[in-house]
């Protein structure tokens, strides 16, 4: 019994480090759907009063914190499957939001955003299209 325990233990680490990478091979990269969207200009058409807002997209992320730019917002995502993201989001000392993206093609998509700027609140919903380069 005493010759068992150490391949025992072996065993019980082999099926540990397992169970621990398994999952992290079968799931999709984060975000990925935003990844997908084409590089570029894009302009986003505000459904409120008509106003447009110019964005370059690098990597699909521009589109989650329009009226928070800088980049240290600690980030949570809700939802993240092939058609749409939603992610919320906290900006120390500038307040929070939370932005949902919906793809209608790599070059057009559905955006509502809203939460807290400077102590006081936004709200912004429309759709983005890419128009060219950066």
């Amino acid at each position: 019994m005493r010759n068992l325990r150490p391949t025992m233990k072996l065993a019980g680490m082999a099926i540990a480090c397992l169970a621990v990478t398994l999952p992290l091979v079968a799931q999709a990269p984060e975000l990925a759907m935003l990844g997908g969207l084409d590089r570029g200009g894009w302009e986003l058409r505000l459904r409120s009063d008509g106003g447009t807002m110019p964005l370059c997209v690098r990597t699909g992320r521009e589109f989650i914190q329009l009226r928070h730019r800088q980049p240290a917002c600690e980030r949570f995502i809700v939802q993240d499957d092939a058609e749409t993201v939603t992610v919320q989001y906290t900006c120390r000392g500038n307040g929070y939001g939370r932005t949902t993206i919906r793809r209608e093609n790599p070059s057009l998509v559905q955006i509502r955003s809203q939460g807290i700027q400077g102590g006081m609140p936004f709200s912004i919903e429309g759709e983005a299209r890419k128009t060219g380069s950066c």
